[in-house]
């Protein structure tokens, strides 16, 4: 009887990962298959599938880790995702509608600042970027203690294939910022975002994912959370005047 639970569960696994050409995360598979059969025993489907990958080496494999796919959707030349498979480019919809309601999530929802402005363009006028929202976090004039005042940069992109050129250019904004945010659509490859999710926690930089096809209701998710570090405050206060007008005053 336990071996064919067993089977079952591993059975569905496949099924799931069939109809997700990008893959699963594990979490997301002991989810799926738990609300698939509610009768099925949570350790029971840890059991099972924790390491499918080694069970069949010929049927899964773990572009990153925690994340199971079918080896038929691999790429034999690269080991990436096959071209024909991988997730389609969402409707063009212009970068700049998403940084209002960034700013709006950042100040109202999270309070990680008390003051925020859309930016983006060029207004920095350099090769190091200008961040596509900036805020600051102060204290209120009735707050007993008064901390300094702190500077938080977001990097947003809509286009999947500029991933790698948008983490590098959060990582720039540590030089003037105490906070840093790459923001990035949740049609995102899988295997990009672990690895982004992997870096983003080597580099303290905060990672949020957001629905891409509607800047309506982009719904917004914290993956990681930033680490607060200390700027070089030459460049702050550099980067700063440049829109002391907006920001402080």
């Amino acid at each position: 009887m336990s071996k064919n639970v067993t089977e079952k569960i591993k059975d569905k696994a496949f099924e799931l990962l069939k109809d997700n050409p990008d893959g699963l995360r594990y979490s997301e598979l002991v989810k799926f298959i738990s609300e698939n059969d509610e009768k099925l025993n949570r350790n029971t489907i840890n059991g099972s599938i924790w390491n499918l990958d080694s069970q069949f080496p010929e049927k899964v494999y773990k572009p990153s880790r925690g994340l199971f796919r079918l080896v038929e959707f691999k790429d034999p030349e690269t080991d990436e995702l096959r071209k024909e498979v991988q997730p389609k480019e969402a409707k063009k919809i212009k970068e700049e509608d998403f940084y209002e309601p960034f700013s709006n999530w950042l100040q109202n929802d999270i309070e990680d600042v008390t003051h925020s402005i859309p930016l983006g363009g060029n207004r920095f006028k350099d090769k190091w970027g200008t961040p596509d929202v900036i805020g600051k976090k102060e204290s209120k004039r009735s707050d007993i203690i008064q901390a300094p005042v702190e500077i938080v940069s977001a990097e947003i992109k809509t286009e999947t294939n500029q991933l790698i050129t948008a983490f590098g250019q959060a990582c720039a904004y540590k030089l003037f910022s105490h906070k840093c945010y790459l923001v990035i659509p949740k049609q995102s490859s899988q295997d990009e975002v672990a690895r982004l999710d992997s870096l983003c926690q080597v580099f303290g930089i905060g990672l949020v994912l957001f629905n891409v096809e509607n800047p309506n209701t982009p719904d917004f998710t914290i993956r990681v959370r930033p680490n607060k570090h200390e700027p070089d405050f030459f460049y702050t206060n550099k980067y700063m005047s440049k829109i002391e007008k907006e920001l402080f005053q």
